[in-house]
């Protein structure tokens, strides 16, 4: 781990000391001692053409985060979600799967399966009809994954994987340019990038099977827009009406890759409000509102109000939409109503670190928990104050006003939702795509001020030979930074290792149960709603299919609409039609046990483990 450590901090160092000192004014990290070092990569940096000067670093951390998103890529099994990406992907339907009667696994895993007679047009329908997301990243994804062939006779989960994780790659270049545009400084833009590159929230979006990464690329060319509308109100210049026309294009796109970039767009509207309000005080002339840039602003939301309009009868005719959201639906008691807060810190926190808190074991859980409280502690009073100074300079002031715009009313946003529409949006860390990166690019800013701050935060140490640092922990802003930068990095290495940001179902650990357990062919039951219930089984039949030593294993979906007993009557049927012996593993069961099930002898499962996204009852049916 030393040797990692050390091999980490190295290339930060050396990355980083590409950037020209005359672009961003920082000299090259080197000790003050190692004049021969400096002097080597000074040379280094005048024999390469301007250009390349920044590329070499934005290639850095582009490799950096393409190859976090990649290690471990297939390790972790998919979840329902994923399965419904998959699914609608390739064109196939849900409807497919029996309900209400017993089935093999290959059966259960024909959506699953390549289906060459697909279109696009199917990929649309069976969207628009069964599922309650717009339709261009599962169209992409429909083109994309006819060039990976099947695994095993499935879908490839390493194709599937593989399209969000080059895009969530893509954000690195693209938040370099939002955040070098915003403050137009190379070196926030390196900074923004390098933390993109390694943050442990931007690599659990990226190593799923979902559309979040596209979202997140769509955010930053949204708020890019943004940021060069603001320079135009600032100016009272005209916008161009390139910057018109592409803005309305990314925010088509991004409502047409997910509903919620409509929340990165109200984000943008109060902070639209916000500057109108600076104008008006400035100048208090109405007639500004109607000046050349907001006249094309008004264009602009029109616009994107057409682009989105065109989605809400889709959404009316879902008779699924309901369903599918029932489970960030319903009442709190108690100290429940404080539960959306810590979800929404929780999530604000592991953008920047998280590191193996979520462990089952107690001697990993407290060092971890303890580590990450006192990186807090040192790390948030130096960025506040990195913002701080920030706002001090004029031409960066209404830069962090618009970011931070943006991150508050996003997060007012999801507490409205929560609190006062019953809809928890905070139970989706996920859904904080919305400002991800602004998140990022405030970060960024905050660390340029760290990297070369100014003379007031330095604090000369006693006895250290004239050595600065910022704060009052001894440690100068280079290393600071260094230190943020690692801390993300490490907790990256903790997702993608299924120690951070665990997946909610655990099928392969549910599979290795059963073998350990059933010497006998088995049936697993589930009760059945919607095609959620149906992608908790088929990672158990998947994981079966994989692994091949479970003999004869079958599944009923029980279906049930209101009524609970129309599970219980399919269990009742089926159980009369099986030869006996065989074990009967009740999962995610929520009906009453049908009287076919007490002629079985029903195992203490108290002795057997727990399994993530999976309670289950057992009973030997001989």
């Amino acid at each position: 781990m030393s040797l990692l450590f050390q091999g980490a901090f190295y290339f930060y160092k050396q990355t980083i000391s590409l950037l020209p000192a005359s672009a961003i004014h920082f000299l090259p990290l080197a000790d003050k001692n190692s004049s021969s070092q400096r002097k080597h990569w000074h040379n280094w940096q005048t024999r390469l053409p301007p250009s390349w000067v920044h590329l070499l670093p934005i290639l850095m951390w582009l490799i950096v985060g393409i190859s976090l998103r990649l290690v471990n890529l297939t390790a972790k099994p998919p979840w329902t979600d994923e399965f419904a990406t998959l699914v609608f992907s390739l064109g196939n339907t849900f409807l497919s799967v029996p309900l209400d009667r017993a089935i093999a696994p290959d059966i259960l895993l024909q959506p699953l399966q390549l289906n060459l007679a697909a279109t696009i047009g199917d990929v649309i329908h069976n969207l628009a009809t069964q599922d309650n997301h717009p339709p261009l990243y599962f169209v992409l994804a429909y083109l994309w994954m006819k060039l990976f062939p099947s695994d095993g006779g499935l879908v490839s989960l390493f194709g599937a994987r593989l399209l969000p994780a080059i895009i969530g790659a893509a954000s690195i270049p693209c938040v370099y340019v939002l955040g070098r545009v915003a403050f137009r400084s190379p070196l926030v833009g390196h900074l923004t990038a390098a933390m993109m590159a390694v943050s442990p929230y931007g690599v659990f979006l990226a190593q799923e099977a979902r559309h979040y990464t596209l979202a997140v690329l769509w955010v930053i060319g949204s708020l890019t827009c943004l940021v060069i509308v603001t320079r135009h109100i600032q100016n009272r210049t005209p916008l161009p009406i390139w910057v018109t026309l592409l803005w309305v294009g990314i925010n088509a796109l991004g409502i047409a890759t997910h509903y919620f970039f409509t929340l990165t767009l109200c984000t943008e509207v109060v902070v639209l409000i916000f500057l109108a309000w600076l104008q008006f005080q400035n100048s208090s002339k109405f007639s500004l509102l109607f000046s050349p840039p907001w006249q094309r602003i008004y264009a602009v939301a029109i616009g994107t109000c057409v682009a989105g309009l065109i989605w809400i009868p889709t959404l009316l005719e879902n008779k699924n939409r309901d369903s599918l959201t029932e489970w960030i639906r319903g009442s709190r008691v108690g100290l429940d109503w404080l539960s959306p807060i810590f979800q929404a810190l929780g999530t604000l926190i592991a953008m920047i670190s998280l590191l193996p808190v979520e462990s089952s074991q107690a001697l990993v859980v407290i060092p971890s928990g303890l580590v990450m409280l006192t990186f807090f502690i040192w790390a948030v009073p130096i960025l506040l104050r990195g913002i701080k100074i920030q706002l001090q300079h004029l031409e960066n002031r209404i830069m962090i006003q618009v970011f931070t715009g943006v991150v508050i009313s996003a997060i007012a946003l999801f507490f409205i939702f929560t609190y006062f529409l019953g809809i928890d949006l905070t139970r989706g860390a996920r859904y904080n795509f919305v400002y991800f990166p602004a998140i990022v690019v405030l970060l960024g800013a905050s660390l340029a001020v760290c990297w070369h701050p100014p003379q007031e935060w330095m604090e000369t140490e006693p006895g250290k030979n004239g050595i600065t640092s910022i704060g009052k922990w001894e440690i100068n802003g280079k290393k600071a930074v260094i230190l943020i930068w690692l801390m993300g990095f490490f907790s990256a290495v903790t997702v993608i290792c299924n120690l951070g940001y665990q997946k909610y179902y655990r099928p392969d650990l549910f599979v290795q149960l059963i073998q350990q357990t059933s010497p006998t062919p088995v049936l697993i039951a589930t009760t059945h709603k919607t095609y959620v219930h149906t992608g908790e089984m088929m990672g158990v039949a998947r994981e079966i299919k994989l692994a091949n030593s479970l003999q004869n294993p079958l599944f009923l979906l029980a279906h049930q609409d209101r009524d609970p007993n129309a599970s219980t009557i399919a269990l009742e049927n089926t159980l009369k039609k099986l030869l006996r012996p065989f074990d009967l593993w009740l999962v995610n069961f929520h009906a009453p046990v049908a009287e076919a099930v007490k002629t079985c002898v029903m195992s203490n499962t108290q002795s057997l483990p727990t399994v993530d996204g999976y309670e289950y009852e057992l009973y030997h049916c001989q």
